[in-house]
């Protein structure tokens, strides 16, 4: 098998003659020399070719290559703090594989209606080279800190015959002659397999037909799921702490590259360290009206309020024990207080809002079951979940982390559809 070379590794082969295969992002010409920068979907890298080295011939089909030719290089790699990366390739070489057609995406400005119907060709840019690639870091980070703990990951169904975080945001479709619904959490399905296996985790989709149009609203999202039996909300709350601080810290050691193209402020990154702040819901809500705002014990926090409450600190608040009718069916009481559940939402600084929601689940079957009657759930669709209450109920606890919303908040970018290749919104299911 060949070697192949990564723009990404440039720093190993220093004084090395390399081929590097990718796309041409951009280039000009002194007319003797043309300096092209290369992409790999690792990284960009300039590449120098001179008249004299290359060639005539080569040179010339080098002049005609246009924005996002496909080609391999061959070069030595120069050491050039100036360059993106801080190296570049002398060239002696150049191989074209095919010269695109006119590229629709130009230096010039776009809307983002254009550039979001352009989607497939918008993720080449930087800036969504940078976005995309820490968003694969933070998924590995996730997994990474889950499992150096011991959880297990095991798949939820994306098919469901029952709703976990309420039916009015279910999307609908028929299964052989029976309803099904798209899986709006794969909590319900971890709280079984935490019973068998003690800690678990799951990753996937989650699909809510909300007809939101804000900036942190997708049809369609993805989130990390721990469960945990024998846990408490403290339990929990500590392990948001943890997970998320670990996962800034790795995104921080791995994409710092990337950090600098979004051009993030890295230091508030660097602030995001254990103990967070800790508030009750009720303390939100004084907070929430000596600021102004027109808010009601007993609602649950929008968009506005979290921003309000965010902006109050320098790293994420965690958020305890919401009343029960902000929250769904499975909480658990607060022992102390019967107004209130025993549940969190951890939101981001900088007005970022909630990244993490979770709690305690409730673990008494007569209460599960009085509960499921109340809302007017067919007991049938739920009877293997009170299944878990017959037979060893214990306590225990999870939570949901919003992969878009964490990435948002870690790029420092406004708009949560630049963090998913493909975004799914209340007007968009295309490209």
């Amino acid at each position: 098998m060949r070697t192949r070379y990564y723009i990404e590794d440039a720093a190993r082969h220093v004084d090395r003659e390399i081929t590097i295969e990718g796309w041409l992002t951009n280039m000009r010409s002194s007319g003797k020399i043309i300096f092209l920068q290369v992409r790999d979907g690792t990284g960009f890298m300039q590449c120098v070719a001179s008249k004299g080295d290359v060639g005539d011939e080569t040179f010339e089909a080098a002049e005609k290559l246009t924005q996002e030719s496909s080609l391999r290089v061959t070069g030595t790699v120069r050491e050039d703090a100036r360059a993106p990366g801080g190296h570049e390739l002398s060239v002696s070489a150049i191989d074209v594989v095919q010269v695109a057609e006119e590229y629709p995406i130009t230096p010039k400005e776009h809307g983002t209606s254009f550039l979001m119907d352009h989607r497939h060709l918008w993720i080449r840019s930087s800036r969504q080279f940078a976005v995309l690639r820490i968003r694969s870091a933070v998924m590995t980070a996730a997994r990474n800190f889950l499992d150096s703990r011991g959880f297990l990951e095991l798949d939820t169904p994306i098919l469901t015959p029952s709703a976990c975080e309420g039916t009015t945001t279910l999307f609908e479709t028929e299964y052989f002659g029976e309803r099904a619904y798209l899986s709006q959490s794969g909590q319900l399905y971890n709280e079984a397999t935490a019973m068998a296996f003690g800690r678990v985790y799951c990753c996937g989709p989650s699909l809510r037909a909300e007809k939101a149009k804000t900036r942190r609203h997708l049809i369609e999202f993805w989130q990390i799921e721990p469960e945990i039996a024998y846990a408490d909300l403290n339990d929990i709350m500590e392990i948001e702490e943890e997970m998320v601080t670990a996962m800034v810290r790795s995104v921080l050691e791995t994409r710092a590259n990337e950090l600098r193209i979004l051009e993030r402020d890295v230091d508030r990154l660097r602030a995001v360290e254990p103990p967070f702040p800790r508030i009750t819901y009720t303390e939100a809500v004084e907070i929430l009206k000596k600021a102004g705002a027109d808010f009601e014990w007993g609602s649950d926090f929008g968009a506005e309020e979290e921003t309000v409450l965010s902006e109050r600190f320098q790293k994420p608040v965690l958020v305890h024990r919401y009343p029960r009718e902000a929250k769904p069916f499975y909480m658990e009481d607060d022992p102390d207080d019967a107004d209130v559940t025993l549940s969190v939402d951890m939101l981001a600084p900088e007005g970022y809002g909630e990244i993490v929601g979770g709690g305690q689940r409730l673990k008494d079957l007569s209460t599960l079951s009085t509960r499921v009657d109340e809302e007017k759930m067919p007991r049938d669709d739920y009877e293997w979940y009170l299944d878990l209450r017959r037979y060893g109920t214990v306590p225990h606890a999870g939570f949901g982390l919003g992969i878009e919303r964490f990435v948002a908040w870690v790029c420092g970018i406004r708009h949560i559809r630049e963090t998913i290749p493909f975004p799914r919104m209340l007007n968009r299911m295309r490209p």
